[in-house]
C-alpha cells in the first residue's frame, strides 16, 4: 500500500470514530448504525461482554435506550492500517450525561472496507473509571 493510501485510509477511520461520536450525541441512531458493516458487532463500554451483531440489531439497541443527552469526546485516536481492507484503532473515550459524573474509557476498533467505504467491523468499548 502506497503511503497516500495509507494515511487516507487512517483518516478515514478517524473520521468514523468522531462521526459516531456526534451522531450518537444527536441520537441519529439510522446513521449510526450505517457506520457499521451489514454484520458489524458492537460492544458497549457499558455492557462489555454483551455483542450486539449487525446493523438491525444495532439499530434496534440504540432506539430501546431511554433518551437522554450526551457529549462524547474522542481523542488519542490511532489508527493501524493491515491491508487494503482492514485496519484497526483505538480511542480514548470521554462520556459526559449530565446526570452523573463522567465515564472515562476506551474503543477498540477493527475496520473494513465495504462498497460504501470504511465501517466498523466491530467496535469494543470499555469503562477504566467512572
Amino acid at each position: 500500500m502506497k503511503n497516500k493510501d495509507r494515511r487516507a485510509a487512517e483518516a478515514d477511520c478517524a473520521r468514523l470514530i468522531a462521526l459516531y461520536a456526534n451522531l450518537n450525541d444527536e441520537a441519529r441512531w439510522e446513521e449510526v448504525a450505517a457506520l457499521y458493516a451489514h454484520d458489524g458487532v458492537m460492544f458497549r463500554p457499558t455492557a462489555p461482554d454483551a455483542g450486539v451483531v449487525g446493523r438491525e440489531a444495532i439499530l434496534a439497541a440504540f432506539k430501546a435506550r431511554p433518551a437522554r443527552v450526551t457529549r462524547h469526546v474522542c481523542s488519542n485516536v490511532v489508527i493501524d492500517v493491515e491491508s487494503d481492507d482492514t485496519a484497526h484503532g483505538t480511542s480514548a473515550m470521554l462520556l459526559f450525561t449530565g446526570e452523573a459524573a463522567p465515564l472515562v474509557g476506551s474503543f477498540h476498533d477493527r475496520f473494513v472496507r465495504t462498497a460504501d467505504g470504511w465501517r466498523f467491523a466491530e467496535r469494543r468499548g470499555s469503562l477504566l473509571f467512572t
